[in-house]
């Protein structure tokens, strides 16, 4: 187990209303009164289509306001999420994962060493924000070396791969440490869901505690998105 502790459409002037303003400018700059031009022409024209509802010379806003305005639509979004189902580390090994909860405060992880488990509280691959939390036994008595011993072997750079409802997503080793159990939930970022996207890897490491059959600490690799999942 793993310690948990529109804007609107603005109206437009009729064309014989811009005409009208057109004449009543020619008209100020020098035109003789009473004289008919072949603008005023055009105006009585437009004005007499307008005024029998010919359909072809009008020209009018929509009518409504802004729910009548057309809508565009959302693209799709391009980020996929996915549920982890399967884990590969550097070098091409490969462990099934299964969704696990807590128990007494514990994350339980499936009892096979070479199974792990992402807690089904946290966020899923690919997600926006939060931490997506695969846990795994280093050993076991019996099993012997488990497929998370080699989280130890993982440095800063490295990629480990998660893949899923036919997805993939790649995340880069961002930072190793060594944590207390106590301290696994109150000072560090393994399970807290706010913050940007991560993947955290825990196993349990340190110095063995016979008396409980546990190890003190568990060790905790934080890896960070390379783009989005495909």
């Amino acid at each position: 187990m793993v310690a948990l502790s529109r804007r609107p459409v603005g109206s437009r002037r009729p064309a014989a209303t811009v005409l009208a303003a057109a004449v009543a400018l020619s008209a100020a700059c020098g035109a003789e009164p009473g004289a008919a031009t072949d603008t005023e022409d055009s105006a009585d024209e437009s004005r007499s289509s307008a005024e029998r509802g010919d359909a072809g010379s009008r020209t009018t806003a929509p009518r409504g306001g802004p729910d009548d305005a057309r809508r565009g639509t959302n693209a799709p979004s391009q980020r996929v999420r996915f549920r982890p189902e399967e884990l590969s580390l550097p070098g091409g090994s490969t462990a099934p994962v299964s969704p696990v909860s807590t128990a007494r405060g514990e994350l339980v992880v499936p009892e096979d060493v070479d199974r792990l488990g992402w807690w089904d509280g946290g966020a899923y691959a690919g997600d926006p924000f939060g931490s997506t939390v695969v846990a795994g036994h280093i050993d076991s008595a019996e099993q012997g070396m488990g497929y998370f011993g080699q989280l130890l072997d993982l440095e800063v750079g490295d990629e480990v791969t998660v893949r899923g409802d036919g997805a993939t997503l790649t995340y880069r080793v961002s930072e190793t440490a060594l944590i207390n159990k106590d301290a696994l939930v109150s000072d560090s970022a393994a399970f807290d869901q706010t913050g940007e996207h991560r993947l955290a890897l825990i196993t349990c490491w340190g110095r063995w505690r016979p008396e409980v059959s546990s190890y003190e600490s568990n060790y905790v690799v934080t890896g960070t998105p390379v783009g989005l999942a495909r």
